[in-house]
C-alpha cells in the first residue's frame, strides 16, 4: 500500500521546467543567425535603397556644373557659371546670410528654452504635469499652415512683418514640444542623486545643474539644435508669409523666385540646391553619433 501511494506520488511529480538561457547566450545566438545571413541579401536592399536616394541628388549636381545647352549625363567639362549667376546676379548672398541667422538663432533659442522646459519636467511635480506633456504632444498634430493667420496678425501688430525676428519666434515655436520632450527623456536619464550630491557639497541647483547634468546632456542638445537649424533652414512657408522684401529673403524663397511663370532656368535653381544643400550635408557629417545617440536616449530610455 505504501509502495503504491509513493509510486502514485512519484508519478504526479511535475517535470523541472527547463532553464531559460541567460539574456548574453540569447544575444549571442541572434548574432550567429544574422552572421548566416548572406551578405548579398543584406546589401543588395541596402544598394537598391542608396541608389534610389542619390540620383537625385547627382541629378542635381549635373545639371549645377554642366554648360547650358548640354544634355551630357557625365558632369564633364565642368562649369562653375551657375553658382556665379545665382550668388552674385540672383542674390543668393543675402539669401545665404539670412537663412544662416534665421538658423542658429533658431539653434539657440529652442535649444535654451527646451533645456528649461525639460528640466522643469523632468525632476519637477506638479499639479498639471500630465496635461501639459498631453498638450505637447497634441500639438504635433497641427500643421503649420493652420497659424499663418493668427501669426500674421500677432506679427503685424508687434510690427514684426519683414522681420527676421519674426520666422525666428515661428520656428522655435513650432519646434520647442518635440525638443522638450527630447530633452526632458534625456534628463530623467541622469540620477538625481548626482545633483543632491553637488548640493551636498555647497552647490545651488543652477550651478550643480551646470557643472553636473549639463555635460552629459551633450547628445541630446546636439540632437535638438541640429534637428532645429536644419528644419528653419529648410523651411519656406513661414518665410514666404512673413519676409516680402528680397533682402530678407531666405534660400528656399529665394529658390522659388527662380521659377518663372514661362521658363525656368533648370541650371541655376540647381546650382541653388547645391548651395542649399552644403550647410545640411556639414552639420550631419560632424554630428551624425552624436544625433543618433541623443535622439535614441531621449525618445526610447527613461
Amino acid at each position: 500500500m505504501t509502495a503504491a501511494l509513493a509510486e502514485k506520488h512519484t508519478d504526479t511529480v511535475a517535470e523541472p521546467a527547463r532553464d531559460t538561457p541567460p539574456p548574453t547566450v540569447r544575444r549571442r545566438r541572434r548574432e550567429r543567425a544574422f552572421d548566416d545571413v548572406p551578405r548579398w541579401q543584406i546589401y543588395l536592399p541596402l544598394g537598391i535603397y542608396l541608389l534610389f536616394t542619390l540620383i537625385p541628388f547627382y541629378w542635381m549636381f549635373l545639371f549645377a556644373v554642366r554648360p547650358t545647352g548640354s544634355t551630357s549625363l557625365v558632369p564633364w567639362p565642368m562649369t562653375g557659371e551657375h553658382f556665379s549667376k545665382v550668388w552674385n546676379e540672383r542674390s543668393f548672398a543675402v539669401f545665404f546670410q539670412n537663412s544662416m541667422i534665421v538658423g542658429v538663432c533658431t539653434l539657440v533659442a529652442t535649444t535654451l528654452v527646451a533645456l528649461a522646459g525639460g528640466y522643469a519636467l523632468a525632476r519637477f511635480d506638479f499639479r498639471i504635469k500630465n496635461g501639459f506633456m498631453l498638450a505637447l504632444l497634441c500639438s504635433q498634430f497641427i500643421p503649420g499652415a493652420l497659424m499663418l493667420v493668427p501669426l500674421f496678425e500677432i506679427f503685424k501688430n508687434l510690427q514684426m512683418i519683414n522681420s527676421l525676428g519674426s520666422v525666428v519666434i515661428a520656428e522655435t515655436v513650432f519646434q520647442l514640444p518635440l525638443s522638450i520632450i527630447l530633452i526632458s527623456g534625456f534628463i530623467k536619464n541622469v540620477p538625481a542623486t548626482l545633483e543632491e550630491a553637488a548640493w551636498v557639497d555647497g552647490c545651488s541647483r543652477f550651478r550643480a545643474f551646470c557643472a553636473v547634468v549639463l555635460p552629459l546632456l551633450r547628445p541630446g542638445l546636439i540632437a535638438v539644435g541640429s534637428f532645429a537649424f536644419v528644419h528653419s533652414w529648410n523651411h519656406f512657408l513661414f518665410a514666404l508669409m512673413f519676409l516680402s522684401e528680397q533682402d530678407k529673403q531666405t534660400i528656399p524663397v529665394g529658390l522659388n523666385t527662380l521659377i518663372g511663370a514661362d521658363s525656368v532656368d533648370l541650371g541655376a535653381l540647381a546650382a541653388g540646391g547645391v548651395i542649399a544643400a552644403v550647410p545640411v550635408v556639414i552639420v550631419f557629417a560632424f554630428i551624425q553619433k552624436w544625433l543618433i545617440t541623443g535622439f535614441s536616449a531621449g525618445a526610447v530610455k527613461g
